[in-house]
């Protein structure tokens, strides 16, 4: 089917539709990632936006149901170079085109993604509006995509978190547990490590993605998943060795409320590890500010520095804000920095067990490099635990 890609800067993109036929608006990045388009499309920190990959050959392994980071794509469309017409991996449970088709969302191929990569590299990230089912025309979609409300200060966090708390555990398969009201015998069902044993860590959905739920629980941590919007107070109540906050979509000046608990969590003294937008939500609890990149940082070839060392990580990142370090208290550290725009990476508390990055550890996709993050974090919940039994 014949698609069109507008740009609220007039520019439009002809090519052929896959998935979904419909017309949907949205924000247009670019992710550079070689490999690990699933898990780019399930990530639900691109809940909003339109994704091009600057690969040119996507979808020849098709998609399985284990390599997906949320219950379904996230993202608003998918813009490729070429999609594979065969799918050829003995772990395929369906192509592509077929997956996205079933769940909504739609693409286009045949378009010159380097051209779009170039423009919003250059201007920066535009709004745009994708249309595969012949319903408009292509002044339409540029008149669409340039009165389109955006992202900033929008909550999108609330579309993507969970309705309830629930416990998840490796020694489960992979199977959520959710958290009843009645008491704590509820809470560890399903699991046969007793309290004495094994740290609990409360950790914050603001849209998680499952490899890091599967890299805390690898280091032998109870983890209990709350939604986002979970009072401090509430959180405290269950008594966790440690608090994790975890990636999201959007800005983070939409959640207000995500900071305000998090300040109080802070004031509790127990170890904290943030990522991506929990970074940025460590970052406003602290009084600091945040502001959006040009085109944001995409793709798992971002190389971020140890500012105290020689040590550089290739890391896989996705987010278009940043925390501006220049506005940070005086009890903060700042221990990591990109290496492509000198924007903030890391950061650490000087009085406090409590430290935060930017990129997503997990690796999912690769790269590996900065996995030992959650062996640090997990190291800390563990002296933590011991301290107090």
């Amino acid at each position: 089917m014949n698609a069109s890609l507008a740009l609220a800067n007039g520019r439009v993109f002809k090519g052929d539709g896959f998935g979904a036929e419909t017309t949907v608006v949205g924000e247009v990045v670019f992710n550079t990632s070689l490999t690990g388009y699933q898990e780019v499309l399930t990530d639900p920190s691109y809940r909003g936006q339109m994704v091009c990959m600057t690969v040119p050959h996507v979808g020849n392994t098709g998609v399985n149901r284990e390599d997906v980071e949320s219950d379904r794509p996230q993202v608003t469309a998918f813009i490729v170079r070429e999609i594979s017409p065969v799918v050829s991996n003995w772990r395929a449970n369906e192509s592509l085109d077929s997956y996205l088709r079933r769940h909504g969302i739609p693409g286009i191929s045949q378009v010159d993604t380097r051209a779009l990569t170039r423009i919003l590299r250059e201007e920066g990230v535009l709004h745009g509006a994708l249309c595969t089912d012949g319903s408009h025309t292509e002044a339409e979609l540029i008149e669409l995509a340039q009165d389109w409300e955006g992202l900033n200060g929008r909550d999108l966090v609330q579309e993507v978190t969970c309705e309830e708390s629930y416990y998840w555990s490796d020694e489960t398969m992979g199977e959520w547990t959710p958290v009843a009201s009645g008491g704590e015998s509820s809470l560890w069902r399903g699991t046969t490590k007793s309290r004495q044993t094994s740290p609990l860590v409360i950790a914050y959905d603001f849209g998680m993605k499952h490899n890091i739920l599967r890299r805390l629980a690898s280091h032998n941590l109870r983890v209990v998943v709350v939604p986002a919007d979970t009072p401090a107070q509430e959180a405290l109540e269950l008594d966790p060795d440690g608090i994790f906050l975890s990636n999201g979509p959007g800005d983070p000046a939409g959640v207000p409320y995500a900071a305000k608990a998090v300040a109080r969590l802070l004031e509790s003294g127990r170890p904290m590890f943030g990522i991506c937008l929990g970074h940025q939500i460590i970052g406003l609890a602290l009084g600091a500010k945040t502001f959006k990149l040009k085109f944001g940082h995409h793709g798992g070839n971002q190389p971020v520095s140890d500012v105290d060392s020689a040590h550089i990580q290739i890391t896989a990142q996705n987010h278009n804000y940043a925390v501006d370090q220049t506005t940070l208290p005086h009890n903060v550290e700042i221990t990591h920095l990109n290496l492509n725009d000198g924007t903030l990476e890391g950061m650490r508390l000087t009085d406090r067990p409590v430290f935060c990055v930017q990129y997503h550890p997990e690796a999912s996709p690769g790269p590996h490099d900065a996995d030992l993050l959650f062996a640090q974090f997990a190291q800390t919940v563990h002296q933590f635990h011991a301290l107090r039994n």
